[in-house]
């Protein structure tokens, strides 16, 4: 599979838009899923840590990008559910990769984060942290982030 057939995995997806917890639902309906030789050769080289049992679902490209481009992929393993977004050279060399969005517990509590992107290329990222049961919430654990996807395909924290 070449770096481009890859790609056309990912539908492109028009800015701006919101990743939710229910978003990988609505992907998995709409997207195939990823061949295996594609999750080989693209996805498990730029992963920390998967093993059989983790489950990939391509979500969607950003285009705009002057020489990269940007995909974003639901990666589901015991205890973890995240949003990547990682960037690629033409070629297919990763740029970079950040965990945007998703929901991860330790045992004991759970975090959620959600994310936007806007046109400017701009995301917004909002967590919170429930300790025990979600009734447990505590507004004052809430942190945001925000990151510009710059157009050579790298991310950076705005502070």
């Amino acid at each position: 599979m070449t770096f481009n057939q890859f790609i056309q995995k990912f539908p492109e997806e028009k800015l701006p838009i919101s990743i939710t917890e229910e978003s990988a639902f609505t992907y998995s309906l709409e997207n195939e899923p990823l061949p295996q030789k594609a999750i080989d050769d693209f996805i498990l080289p730029i992963e920390e840590v998967a093993d059989e049992l983790t489950e990939f679902v391509p979500c969607f490209r950003i285009e705009g990008l002057k020489d990269a481009t940007a995909l974003l992929y639901w990666k589901a393993s015991l205890l973890s559910y995240q949003y990547i977004l990682a960037t690629f050279e033409k070629s297919g060399k990763l740029i970079d990769r950040q965990v945007i969005a998703g929901t991860v517990s330790d045992g004991h509590g759970i975090v959620r984060t959600v994310a936007s992107i806007d046109e400017a290329m701009t995301i917004y990222m909002v967590s919170g942290m429930a300790e025990g049961s979600e009734d447990e919430y505590d507004a004052s654990k809430s942190t945001a982030k925000e990151l510009e996807l710059l157009p050579d395909g790298r991310m950076i924290e705005l502070l």
